[in-house]
């Protein structure tokens, strides 16, 4: 009993080490703490009824009755006995508690905060997988199918995150099955009393168990494979995005393709769009706006050295009463409504809105809406084909508004979120020189801002330069050239380290307009810009990037055209195109100040944005497969011709006339060589037998070659006279060969072996005779076996190895010393 009792608390800890990946889900780690408790209870009832040996139903009630006990004194309705004894009021409660984690479920997105409904549904289900993974790790005796539950708590982050689960928690709950599995073969072995090697000899105390150690080398194999195969495969990193740095525009031109919102890539999944040639409709909006800001769907605001990523979004239903977007003193606010038709080209779980939304239509409640990013999100749904409607407010500000906004004090959370960045001191030494005398953050924004321009030497262009710094925004800052992911980024890098909040927006571009306020978006109007937020006005946004490069680009009065006219005054919200450029003018036009158009966004190393075909890879994939599907019939056919040639057996005897004493010719009879034969006989008897794996016909090596013909004969080749004397010749040639003093000579054998293989042909069905000639059953068995005795081989090397140096382990002389 008391190893029933140690494995059943080792399943109870690995249900909890299985639970590791719900840390990706919650904020807090409540959670842990009170199934921690309710293993426990569910562990110590297990227990307790294997002691008063009750039978595994028994065993089974008990431990329910311990899970309601556990969820009792952990979730209290308030109307229990002794704190922890049940009501019918306690199972209302949890009823309760069920149905709100169900519209909870819908209200949040991860993390997640601690509710009580959607704690309660964590717990329990971690607590009925804990009775499952008992009964089958202890009653039944099946731990290798307590994986199956375990794998169940799993697939909840796997319902969230889709394609980017953290990896940390899958190896935590890794760790847990192996160190279940490894218990249960432990006390396995040791009812068997002694240990010994597989070679029969007896282990002494003071080595480790062979078993014991070949379980832990294959933990660490599993664990390490299942972690490093998916980062090394190209496509399941897990890196984030790349703000800064230098571009190619590589990518599979999907924008936003599965993943959560909080996970997913913006900068990776729209970058593909770069290299697209075909120009590719992704939405279409209308809106009552005459000249409206850019439609946005993504930000990305925590800085880490090798650029901006995305932070989880977090939010109430969209569909419900949104927040009112006021502003302070000079910002001028008026409210409009839009209608966006998403086509099925655009899939990722964000919707596309105007900053500021007010108030939607057309959505469910999986559509969240998080007040601090302004972004519509969805754990659920994506936004492909979908169609929708919603009230906005559109803000503009005034310079002398935005100049008269304080700085935000040292404890205030946006300041402290926000303004995070990187050690960098070239960074550093450039904003103290924009900034020296500035005054206010809006006079450090405008010099910053300004500093992006053509005069100061920055240029667009889509295949930037690689830099000598080994930092990507110091490489940025020292070339100068890149598109709008580079300038959104930097200008929002260089603000926070100027102490002001900033970060990086995603969206569309104002794109064509049919007149009636209806703007047709395009994998053209993919853009970044950045976003800076001032103390009781909130986010203004600024486009750093050059207006000129950018289609459907839309300048301020607070964020001019710093590359325009000085006699051009844009108006503010705008829409600004220096004097005598078309507005529809491509990437190539002569007037567009050498600068490519803004076709999107880009991550990668430097270089030019030209697709590469792609058909020559497929080709070569596919010559490839072929040559390696070949490799076995190919392998097959050498053999063939090498027996071919062996199984010609010349004539019994050579007849020569040499002249006698006398003159008279004297014949001599030359013989053949008996080695030779036999090797031919045996060379035959090998063809034989693989043509009969080939062709799915039984083989038994323990038959004389006789017996196997005239079973052939008898089961095979009945209705085929000449498959039968040639399989009759065939046992007959190496019978001799191997018994008789004298091999068979005379005879032609690859006559019969044709014969032979034709009769079986015959017979067989279409696919056998096509697995023969492609894939043939006895080169793949002769690799499989070959394979198989050079890994015994391996090990047995190795142990005969670690024999060795155990000898000279210090343990083997520390167990043999008397006991004081």
């Amino acid at each position: 009993m008391t190893a029933h009792r140690n494995l059943g608390f080792v399943a109870a800890a690995a249900t909890l080490l299985a639970a590791a990946p719900l840390s990706a889900i919650f904020e807090r780690w409540t959670w842990l703490v009170q199934a921690a408790i309710v293993v426990a209870v569910v562990a110590g009832s297990a227990a307790l009824s294997r002691l008063a040996r009750a039978p595994l139903w028994g065993q089974v009630l008990a431990m329910l009755a311990g899970l309601t006990l556990g969820l009792t004194w952990v979730f209290p309705g308030g109307t229990e006995f002794f704190a922890f004894v049940p009501t019918p009021a306690t199972f209302a409660h949890f009823g309760d508690l069920l149905s709100a984690s169900l519209s909870d479920m819908r209200s949040y997105g991860v993390e997640v905060p601690d509710v009580d409904s959607l704690l309660f549904l964590a717990v329990l289900g971690i607590g009925a997988v804990a009775v499952v993974v008992d009964v089958l790790t202890v009653g039944l005796r099946r731990p290798a199918l307590a994986g199956l539950p375990m794998l169940a708590i799993y697939s909840v982050p796997v319902a969230v995150y889709v394609d980017s689960v953290p990896a940390t928690p899958f190896v935590v709950g890794a760790c847990g099955y192996l160190w279940l599995l490894v218990t249960d073969n432990v006390d396995r072995v040791r009812r068997f009393g002694r240990r010994f090697t597989g070679e029969g000899r007896d282990v002494d105390v003071w080595e480790a168990s062979p078993l014991a150690a070949a379980g832990r080398r294959l933990a660490v194999v599993g664990v390490v494979l299942a972690v490093a195969v998916p980062l090394a495969v190209p496509g399941m990193t897990g890196g984030l995005m790349s703000a800064v740095g230098n571009g190619t525009g590589t990518g599979n031109g999907r924008p936003g393709q599965g993943g959560s919102p909080g996970r997913i890539d913006l900068f990776a999944a729209l970058s593909g769009q770069l290299n697209q040639t075909d120009v590719t409709e992704l939405v279409k909006v209308t809106t009552n706006e005459p000249a409206p800001f850019y439609l946005r769907f993504g930000v990305a605001d925590e800085l880490r050295p090798d650029g901006f990523r995305v932070r989880v979004p977090t939010g109430k239903p969209a569909n419900r009463n949104l927040p009112d977007p006021r502003r302070g003193r000079g910002v001028e606010q008026q409210r409009y409504r839009a209608s966006v038709e998403v086509t099925k080209n655009l899939n990722m779980p964000l919707l596309p809105v105007y900053a500021e939304p007010v108030k939607t239509e057309d959505l469910s409640g999986n559509w969240l809406y998080d007040t601090n990013l302004q972004i519509v999100f969805s754990n659920r749904e994506n936004s492909r084909g979908k169609r929708y409607s919603f009230d906005y407010v559109r803000s503009t500000f005034s310079p002398a508004a935005l100049r008269a906004a304080p700085s935000l004090p040292a404890d205030d959370p946006v300041l402290a979120q926000q303004t995070v960045t990187p050690a960098v001191h070239a960074v550093d030494r450039l904003v103290d020189q924009l900034v020296k005398g500035r005054t206010n953050d809006y006079d450090k924004v405008r010099a910053i801002y300004d500093y992006f321009s053509v005069e100061n030497g920055f240029t667009y262009s889509l295949s930037t330069r690689n830099g000598t710094s080994g930092e990507d925004i110091t490489d940025f800052l020292a070339t100068k050239v890149g598109f709008c992911q580079q300038y959104a980024a930097a200008m929002a890098w260089l603000v926070r380290s100027a102490g002001i909040p900033a970060r990086v927006a995603f969206g569309f571009s104002n794109g064509s307009n049919s007149g009636d306020g209806t703007y047709v978006l395009t994998n053209k109007n993919l853009h970044a810009w950045t976003e800076v937020f001032f103390s009781g006005i909130g986010w203004v946004p600024f486009d750093a990037t050059p207006a000129a490069s950018v289609q459907g680009s839309v300048r301020s009065a607070w964020a001019p055209d710093t590359d325009a006219p000085e006699d051009v005054t844009p108006a503010p919200g705008s829409t600004t195109v220096p004097e005598g450029v078309d507005p529809s003018a491509g990437a190539d036009d002569p007037d567009r100040l050498d600068k490519d158009a803004d076709q999107g966004l880009a991550v990668g190393d430097g270089g030019p944005t030209r697709q590469n075909p792609v058909w020559p890879w497929w080709v070569a994939g596919a010559l490839a497969l072929l040559v390696l599907l070949a490799v076995p019939a190919l392998r097959r056919s050498a053999l063939r011709r090498r027996r071919r040639a062996r199984a010609v057996s010349p004539a019994a005897t050579t007849l020569a006339a040499v002249p006698g004493q006398r003159g008279e010719a004297r014949e001599i009879v030359v013989g053949v060589d008996a080695d030779r034969a036999r090797a031919d006989a045996h060379a035959a008897w090998d063809e034989l037998l693989d043509t009969l794996v080939d062709f799915h016909v039984r083989v038994d090596l323990t038959e004389t070659p006789r017996t196997t013909a005239e079973r052939l004969v008898r089961e095979t080749l009945v209705e085929d006279a000449g498959a039968v004397t040639g399989v009759r010749l065939l046992g007959r040639a190496e019978e001799r060969a191997r018994y008789a003093r004298d091999p068979l000579t005379g005879e032609e054998l690859q006559p019969a072996l044709r014969s032979v293989r034709g009769a079986l042909a015959g017979q067989a069905g279409r696919r056998t005779r096509f697995m023969a000639a492609l894939l043939p059953p006895s080169v793949l068995l002769r690799w499989r076996t070959a394979l198989a005795e050079r890994s015994t081989r391996l090990v047995t090397t190795t142990g005969q190895v670690r024999q060795r140096m155990l000898r000279w382990d210090p343990r083997r002389f520390l167990a043999g010393r008397p006991a004081r």
